[in-house]
């Protein structure tokens, strides 16, 4: 038999850590993908949201006319929080926090609204405004639902580009830690409820 040369063997190596890399790199292009198809999910569920308020505002007004204030607010949210939009590819905390205070103010908007609606008990009998109000209290689990998948997302990815070896891989094409969505500030208390 011939002997193996020491070039054979260098070659070899080398052809076991391009395959390795290939891999590793794959493997976070796959994850980068999905936390960024999770964020196109969150983005579809709050889209829903702001999709269903205009009918709400539209029946509440029927009822409660003289509310303006409220629905200008919520409109306003709206509006707000339909204009912010989040490349996936460029997702940062910053970009992150951007986004949530938009929701959060389209939130507070919502609640305002719900408040007024509490004034009309014929309002609140109407089979629309009940549509509506299931509708919208289904599409705000969906978001919750949706955050947590995309926190557990970024979860899995952020670990897989922190732990070695893809570490190395991370290191060497760029990829970068993800953010999570975290609780507004103020929600660790409770809301006071005064009658």
């Amino acid at each position: 038999m011939k002997k193996i040369g020491p070039l054979v063997i260098i070659l070899v190596i080398l052809g076991v850590f391009v395959l390795w890399a290939i891999g590793a790199y794959n493997r976070l292009v796959n994850m980068d993908e999905a936390v960024s198809k999770q964020w196109a999910d969150v983005e579809n569920v709050y889209q829903r949201r702001a999709d269903l308020i205009p009918n709400l505002v539209a029946t509440v007004k029927g009822y409660a006319e003289h509310e303006r204030e409220t629905f200008t607010a919520v409109t306003e949210a709206r509006s707000k929080a339909s204009s912010i939009t989040v490349d996936p590819t460029k997702l940062n905390a910053e970009s992150l926090q951007q986004f949530q205070a938009a929701q959060d103010g389209l939130s507070s908007a919502l609640s305002r609204l719900l408040v007024v609606v509490e004034r009309y008990p014929d309002l609140k009998a109407n089979q629309n405004f009940l549509d509506l109000q299931a509708q919208l209290e289904g599409t705000e689990n969906r978001i919750s639902v949706e955050r947590s998948k995309f926190n557990d997302a970024a979860r899995a990815y952020n670990t897989a580009i922190r732990r070695i070896p893809g570490s190395i891989v991370a290191a060497l094409f760029g990829f970068d830690q993800r953010p999570y969505f975290e609780a507004a500030e103020g929600s660790d208390e409770a809301p006071k409820v005064e009658f």
